[in-house]
């Protein structure tokens, strides 16, 4: 696919949205994918990954193993995953710690507005859609209700740790951030992305690749053969997910990591009026708001963006 320099720079800024979205446990960069258009384009690129591309390097040069790649389209993207990541990964630690109501808030306008617009995406939904639908809400909320747990910090887990977190990367509404929460990796991982630790994020970053590689495969097959039914249980995905981003959460069980900080291991969501803390009613609905309006302004761009191609 033949694009310009401009064009190119979209990607890397959607790049950066999807990095910034999956340094947060509860969002997903694969819902900032699907609703900039280069959710498919990006499943179908990391599928036709292969050993075969090296064999296309060597017979015909790096310059048609670069297009079979799609290689200007992976750098622009996954350059600005990683600007996203390693800048703003020091910023969302801290709005979750100290500002947590109105930065979930904010969190929760975005997925709902994208479980809407991806539901939407597909029309003529039938029995199976709405089964489909189900099925992942229910997968999706059980997730948001599970308790973490205590695992190791050796680099064979955090490889195995980045696979399985990758693979929910690119699924709309099921968040690889909330995976690591789950997998009790998230912060240690966010700490050692925040002090360059070289060996923990090459482990982690080993994963991501082999859970990509392995994961993008299945989910291009569904695209292409179950397409409507793929979609709506990305929708339920996304509307399972909302519990966990919703702004109010009483803690009902910490615990004492490595520093010696206590974190909340186990939440419940509780309407405003039983929230333990100041709730900021007016302040969470104005972030929701602002939150869902920005997931139908990035539409809107994408679409005034391909008319234009």
């Amino acid at each position: 696919m033949s694009r310009t320099k401009k064009e190119y720079l979209f990607i890397s800024i959607k790049g950066i949205a999807m990095g910034a979205a999956d340094i947060v446990p509860g969002v997903s960069g694969g819902t900032i994918a699907f609703i900039t258009g280069i959710y498919e384009e990006l499943i179908s690129t990391i599928d036709n990954i292969n050993l075969g591309l090296l064999k296309t390097w060597r017979n015909d040069g790096f310059k048609t193993f670069w297009k079979a790649l799609n290689g200007n389209f992976l750098l622009s993207l996954f350059t600005g995953i990683i600007i996203s990541i390693l800048s703003l990964a020091n910023l969302m630690k801290y709005l979750l710690e100290h500002q947590p109501v109105i930065t979930w808030s904010f969190f929760f306008g975005l997925i709902l507005g994208s479980a809407w617009l991806i539901g939407k995406s597909e029309k003529g939904w039938k029995r199976k859609e709405y089964i489909a639908l189900a099925i992942g809400t229910t997968i999706a909320y059980y997730i948001t209700v599970s308790d973490s747990i205590q695992s190791p910090n050796s680099y064979p887990f955090l490889i195995l740790s980045g696979a399985i977190a990758s693979c929910a990367m690119i699924l709309p509404g099921i968040s690889g951030s909330f995976i690591l929460l789950l997998l009790g990796k998230y912060k240690y991982i966010m700490q050692a992305v925040s002090e360059i630790k070289i060996m923990e994020i090459l482990s982690v970053g080993i994963g991501v690749v082999l859970g990509l590689l392995s994961f993008s495969k299945f989910l291009n097959w569904l695209f292409k053969h179950h397409k409507k039914t793929t979609i709506a249980l990305l929708t339920g995905f996304m509307i399972g997910s909302l519990n966990k981003v919703w702004p109010w959460r009483n803690t009902l069980t910490t615990a004492i990591n490595r520093h010696g900080v206590e974190i909340p291991v186990l939440q419940k969501s509780v309407l405003p009026q039983q929230f333990e803390q100041d709730p900021q009613i007016f302040l969470a609905i104005l972030c929701s708001t602002l939150g869902l309006a920005l997931i139908f302004i990035i539409q809107y761009g994408s679409k005034s963006k391909k008319k234009k191609i």
